[in-house]
């Protein structure tokens, strides 16, 4: 079955090559020149994968991603040349999955969203009210009040429901997963923009990325920097699990 892909961008030659690249790499892609009429396509198709330029005619990028991000769980590449650090933390605060500068490689832009799909698709996290019965699946991670269950993609906190994006699902993963081991901060950059676990090397771009995803994290889970209860930085290398439960 044909994956499909919706394409935002203004600038007609941009926006033709990344749908070159989209179709060889076995997508059926859809194009929108502005911000409304890409979140209309990408409420009508469902796509997963959705790219999008920030400097958009009237509602720009980030404003767009943040409407996607109300419906659909569709994987967001920023493709755009505001790459100073700001935009890079705004974009991904806004939703994006992964934040791509130009002027971009297209082997680049391909092998990242083949990556990407190398991770089931996931939608945005919900408890049902069952989840907290005797009943619930089975599988879940605890820690501390924190419970996370990998096959449903369910989280509560303190038997309350935490509504996470996809890449903040998979960074608490790999945290619960460790089990207090540290994780560094290249493992947790593979997982949440989904390559292979543990190439070594983390570019700035991703180091940053990493700690945007985290405190976004720690404010869903109302978890204190100084005093965590389940996040704890180890600087210079990364994160585990708080170390002194309550």
């Amino acid at each position: 079955m044909a994956r499909t892909a919706v394409v935002i961008e203004d600038d007609v030659e941009i926006r033709n090559l990344v749908e070159a690249v989209l179709q060889q790499a076995g997508f059926e892609t859809y194009s929108a020149a502005d911000g409304d009429a890409g979140v209309d396509a990408v409420r009508r198709l469902d796509p997963t994968v959705t790219t999008l330029d920030i400097s958009l005619p009237g509602m720009d990028g980030l404003h767009v991603a943040k409407r996607i991000r109300e419906f659909s769980s569709t994987y967001i590449v920023m493709l755009t040349a505001r790459d100073e650090e700001i935009d890079v933390l705004l974009g991904l605060e806004a939703g994006a999955d992964d934040y791509i500068g130009k002027p971009f490689r297209p082997r680049e832009l391909r092998a990242r969203v083949e990556a990407m799909l190398r991770r089931p698709r996931g939608s945005i996290l919900t408890v049902t009210e069952d989840a907290s019965d005797a009943g619930a699946p089975s599988g879940w991670l605890e820690y501390d009040g924190l419970r996370l269950n990998p096959e449903t993609r369910v989280v509560q906190r303190d038997g309350q429901p935490v509504v996470l994006t996809r890449s903040e699902f998979e960074l608490l993963y790999c945290l619960m997963e460790a089990e207090g081991r540290v994780v560094g901060k290249s493992v947790l950059a593979d997982a949440m923009r989904f390559y292979d676990a543990g190439h070594g090397f983390v570019s700035e771009s991703d180091g940053r990325t990493v700690e945007v995803h985290t405190a976004n994290l720690r404010r869903k889970l109302a978890d204190d920097v100084d005093s965590p209860r389940w996040i704890e930085t180890v600087r210079g290398v990364g994160y585990r699990l708080a170390t002194s439960a309550r």
